[in-house]
C-alpha cells in the first residue's frame, strides 16, 4: 500500500462535484475555483469538467480537465486571525492569538501594497494612532501566508 507524504493535506473530490468558489488542486497548485464548465458525454463515455482556478497564494491562473466521474484532490484550507505585535527589519512579523500563542515564522506578504499597508499601520500604531492591527493567515498544503489586514482605531 503506497502512501504519499502530503495525503493529510488534501481530500478527494469528484470532478463533477467541484463548484465555483470551492478549492481544488490544479496542476499541484491550491486554487480557488473561478469557473467550471462541463462537456457532454463523448464517444468514450465520460463527460469532462473543465476547471479554472486562481492559486490562493500566488494569484496565478491554472486550468485542468478531468472526467466528471474521476476524483481530484482538494486542499484543506483554513484561515485564522492573528494580532500583529511587531514587524521586524528583516520582514518577519510577530503575531499572537487570543490563546496566547505566538508566531514569528511568517514574513510580510509578497503583495507590496498589502505589505506596505501592514508596515505603515504598525509604524503609525507605534506613534499611538492605531489600536488594533489584525492579519488573516491562510493555510493550505503546508504553506501559511498573511493574506489580508484589518485595522481598527
Amino acid at each position: 500500500m503506497a502512501s504519499s507524504a502530503g495525503a493529510s493535506l488534501t481530500y478527494p473530490i469528484r470532478a463533477g462535484e467541484v463548484k465555483k468558489g470551492s478549492y481544488v488542486l490544479l496542476k499541484n497548485h491550491p486554487c480557488k475555483v473561478i469557473e467550471v464548465t462541463t462537456s457532454k458525454t463523448g464517444k468514450h463515455g465520460h463527460a469532462k469538467a473543465n476547471i479554472t482556478g486562481t492559486d490562493i497564494f500566488a494569484g496565478t491562473k491554472h486550468m485542468d480537465i478531468s472526467p466528471t466521474s474521476h476524483n481530484m484532490e482538494a486542499p484543506f484550507v483554513s484561515t485564522k486571525t492573528w494580532t500583529l505585535d511587531d514587524v521586524k527589519s528583516d520582514g518577519f512579523v510577530t503575531l499572537s492569538d487570543e490563546e496566547g500563542n505566538v508566531r514569528e515564522d511568517l514574513k510580510l506578504p509578497k503583495d507590496e501594497k498589502l505589505a506596505k499597508e501592514i508596515t505603515d499601520a504598525h509604524e503609525e500604531r507605534q506613534d499611538g494612532e492605531w489600536a488594533d492591527i489584525e492579519v488573516q493567515v491562510t493555510s493550505a498544503m503546508g504553506i501559511d501566508q498573511v493574506m489580508s489586514v484589518n485595522i481598527s482605531k
